[in-house]
């Protein structure tokens, strides 16, 4: 008698081809890979947010799911990592668009993102806070193959 393999369960390393929909639960979808080439992870290498990748943990190929994610699963949003700065004080080759992130380096060289709230002359508001903290999400996935 011949046993046949499993396909293999995602796991804390796994490399994982897909399809993914993450939408405001509210909103629109933020992206959405269903209609066009499919994304490939490998979780836990900070190219998918912890909390998405949690929802993939133990799934396999073939398998299609939706996660319903709380809005505090990307942390509560805090009012306080909302600041305004200087506008010199951001390098000159970061644009200054609304709506759009920034990628810095704090003091110590460390890397940190802000979205842009506001230009104003000499002033910019920043909002430290990730994108997704106090937005509720739906998070749809089609496993298409685990390694």
């Amino acid at each position: 008698m011949n046993a046949v393999a499993e396909d293999p369960a995602i796991g804390p390393a796994s490399y994982v081809t897909l399809h993914y929909r993450l939408a405001l639960a509210d909103g629109p979808d933020m992206v959405n890979t269903f209609d066009h080439r499919p994304a490939t992870f490998q979780l836990g290498a900070g190219q998918l947010g912890e909390p998405l990748e949690r929802c993939l943990q133990e799934l396999r190929a073939g398998e299609r799911r939706t996660f319903d994610l709380a809005a505090d699963a990307f942390g509560p949003r805090l009012s306080n990592l909302v600041r305004r700065v200087r506008r010199a004080d951001i390098p000159s080759s970061q644009n200054v668009i609304v709506g759009e992130r920034l990628d810095l380096r704090g003091p110590n060289g460390q890397p940190f993102a802000a979205t842009v709230v506001a230009a104003d002359g000499d002033d910019v508001t920043l909002d430290f806070n990730h994108p997704l903290a106090g937005r509720a999400l739906v998070f749809e996935v089609a496993v298409i193959g685990v390694l």
